[in-house]
């Protein structure tokens, strides 16, 4: 029987020893089960057409834009991995995987010079794994226009966010199953008008006896409902149009509908396909099932070189949903050990159908 074999100081993400498998008795056995894991995501995609409907109808979009640069480029297929600190969106539970204390920030240039920041950080305490994120979209300053002047020539002008806070707490309940939650606090605004809402998430994992094989469950964002509010709703209502003498200005405010968040169903599997003490290859899936769109798949790989030290990822997001702008994903990473310290420098490409793709960058400490 094989024995654990620990990476040399630059350790892995994971902070966890590789063991040496029979590669030539696992690796059908891990492609196996990720045909199966295809297979039994399959019936949640049945119903695609009945989603269409539903497209553009949630508030707080935001909330779906990918976070981390590693799950990104394994083509968002991160749900049974989830061992860094990208876990408090993907699945929570994936945050008791952390050992000691972490930091990470995140920039990514979104679509049509859209910032997009995050970050977080998480740290072992004897009750469990508690993290802190913080999440931020906002557009650069746009001319404002209105009915009398829509070449925005008055040189006013305005700009958009949306923000989350959440605060993770995860937990090993066995030494196989983790289980963890997220509450965020959300607020998105446009000129002078805002909402504000809260949401939860919550994950678990299970790591099997077969090849270390992971699964991964978590429903996000389920909670309030988001309505637009703030002065910038106010307008002049002429009550009685047909009087003399009335008073024609009296400010009124617009009746705005409330909206759903952009509830998520993620079910995931993971496993190594190939591993010794230098070289490892991972393989995940993940079946998405969205409150506001087609249920799709994502596809991912990750190979990690010279222990650790050197990562190469890539991916597919969003197969089977029609009409999807998303396509392959492909990046890497530096994972480098000294001392009780370990930084992480990850990067991703993102290509999209009709507009330039998305690059992500982000630094990780941990300590």
């Amino acid at each position: 029987m094989a024995s654990p074999i620990a990476f040399p100081d630059r350790l892995s993400r994971t902070d966890r020893p590789m063991t040496l498998r029979p590669q030539h008795s696992s690796t059908p056995r891990a492609l196996a089960a990720l045909v199966l894991g295809v297979l039994v995501s399959l019936p949640l995609l049945a119903s695609r057409a009945e989603a269409q409907d539903k497209i553009g109808t949630a508030s707080a979009e935001f909330l779906n834009i990918p976070v981390g640069p590693r799950a990104t480029a394994m083509g968002g297929a991160f749900g049974a991995i989830a061992d860094d600190l990208s876990a408090v969106y993907w699945n929570p539970a994936g945050l008791a995987r952390i050992d000691g204390g972490r930091l990470a920030f995140e920039y990514a240039s979104w679509l049509e010079s859209i910032d997009f920041n995050h970050a977080s950080v998480a740290a072992t305490t004897s009750f469990g794994t508690v993290g802190l994120s913080f999440t931020a979209m906002t557009t650069p300053e746009m001319a404002r226009t209105t009915e009398f002047d829509q070449e925005g020539l008055s040189g006013e002008t305005f700009t958009a966010g949306s923000y989350a806070v959440g605060l993770t707490y995860a937990r090993a309940l066995t030494d196989r199953f983790l289980l963890g939650a997220t509450v965020k606090v959300l607020h998105e605004s446009i000129y002078e008008v805002s909402a504000t809402g809260v949401a939860f998430d919550i994950g678990t994992m299970f790591t099997t006896p077969f090849n270390g094989l992971r699964l991964g469950a978590s429903i996000s964002n389920f909670g309030t409902k988001m309505q637009l509010g703030g002065d910038g709703l106010l307008v002049p209502v002429d009550t009685a149009p047909d009087q003399e003498g009335n008073n024609n200005n009296i400010r009124s405010t617009l009746a705005t509908e409330a909206f759903d968040l952009p509830l998520n169903m993620r079910v995931g599997i993971a496993t190594e396909v190939y591993q010794t003490a230098e070289t490892r290859v991972t393989l995940a899936v993940d079946a998405v099932s969205p409150s506001a769109a087609g249920q799709y798949v994502n596809l991912g790989g990750e190979v990690a070189l010279l222990g650790g030290l050197v990562q190469v990822r890539g991916g597919y997001q969003e197969l089977f949903l029609d009409d999807s702008p998303r396509s392959f994903t492909l990046g890497g990473g530096l994972n480098y050990g000294f001392g009780s310290l370990d930084l992480t420098a990850d990067y991703a490409y993102e290509a999209f159908e009709f507009f330039d793709g998305v690059n992500r960058i982000s630094f990780a400490l941990g300590f």
